[in-house]
């Protein structure tokens, strides 16, 4: 039995960690939750059954010794506690942002030994997005041509009361980092590599300190052209993706998480059909069963990566007005270490 922990018991945890470890329960068992609310943890743990409760996440590695934890706490903690965990021989399996920076990012690969770190990006797993990308590769649907990529949620002013977020030291990032990276990611995973971004963003109503909107242009190895937006401020909220092939379009509508129904397609060929063989429902569940799968292998996660390295260059795009290619960005590049590199007052 995989022994699992749960470190941050807010509201992530419960809705969606804990429903997706019920569903691997004949292989997984949660030992332990970790929180520096002593209150909550003890609430989170009675309401769910577990036996060990901590508030401090050293102190559960050393007693509880877990296979893999579950990392869902603020962002600003990601890396510390990522590498901690993964010195003390547990994988991870973390929230997004997994890191504030590439810098971050790659100090958690390189804590990596025999255990390894993942990230969370559910998006990519339902059964539609996995059709989508089977036929892509098989070529039934010609060459991808056109994407669109669309973020456009909506957070109040009482969202922003939560102390860490808004600030560019403890979340890293407006709505490009926090919010849009689950449909960039999953755009990632059906175009493939991107080559080149151009793009603006600007803090146009919310008192914070990092973006509330961005916009972008990306173009892609294949030659497709993708444009993204990314919003907080949209008071009707929508996560739209479009992809125009030469033999047909592919659209996804949802807001959170998508089944089948969410999708259309509209195809040239009369012969071709939309008919995916399931439809898992993009979520924590249908991921975490192949993250476990790649654990009971010995096989590393996607950390995701190339998804952060173009959220990266989106912020350097529109902070600095020029283009920015896949692989500029290295550690002598202010970005590397900052999302607004070195200009934190930027959008203020």
């Amino acid at each position: 039995m995989i022994r699992t922990a749960i470190v941050g018991t807010g509201g992530i945890a419960g809705i969606c960690h804990v429903p997706a470890l019920r569903a691997q329960s004949h292989r997984a068992e949660v030992v332990a939750a970790v929180d520096v609310d002593a209150v909550r943890v003890e609430a989170f743990a009675a309401e769910h059954g577990i036996a060990a409760v901590h508030t401090d996440l050293h102190t559960m590695l050393r007693e509880e010794r877990p296979d893999v934890v579950h990392l869902c706490t603020p962002p600003f903690l990601h890396a510390e506690q990522a590498v901690a965990c993964l010195n003390a021989g547990a994988w991870v399996w973390c929230e997004k942002p997994v890191a504030l920076s590439l810098a971050e990012l790659d100090r958690i690969r390189a804590a990596e030994g025999t255990a390894a770190a993942g990230a969370v990006f559910q998006h990519r797993y339902g059964s539609g997005a996995r059709y989508l990308r089977e036929l892509i590769a098989a070529g039934t649907l010609g060459r991808p041509l056109v994407a669109q990529c669309v973020t456009t949620w909506y957070r109040d002013d009482a969202y922003y009361d939560v102390p860490w977020r808004g600030t560019w030291r403890s979340e890293g990032g407006g709505p490009t980092l926090g919010h849009g990276i689950h449909q960039m990611d999953l755009m990632l995973s059906v175009l493939g590599p991107w080559a080149e971004v151009r793009a603006m963003a600007g803090r146009l109503d919310r008192d914070v300190e990092t973006e509330d909107v961005s916009t972008a242009l990306v173009r892609f190895e294949n030659g497709a052209l993708a444009t993204v937006v990314n919003s907080v401020l949209s008071p009707r909220e929508e996560s739209h993706l479009r992809f125009d092939l030469t033999d047909a379009t592919v659209e996804l509508r949802h807001l959170y998480g998508y089944s089948n129904a969410d999708w259309t397609f509209t195809g040239r060929n009369p012969g071709v059909k939309w008919e995916p063989p399931d439809d898992l429902p993009s979520s924590h569940t249908a991921q975490l069963a192949e993250f476990l799968d790649g654990y009971e292998a010995g096989i590393r996660p996607d950390l995701g990566r190339p998804t952060m390295e173009l959220v990266t260059a989106l912020y350097k795009a529109a902070i600095t007005g020029r283009p920015v290619v896949r692989g500029e960005i290295d550690a002598s590049d202010p970005f590397y270490g900052a999302l607004h590199g070195g200009r934190p007052e930027v959008f203020r």
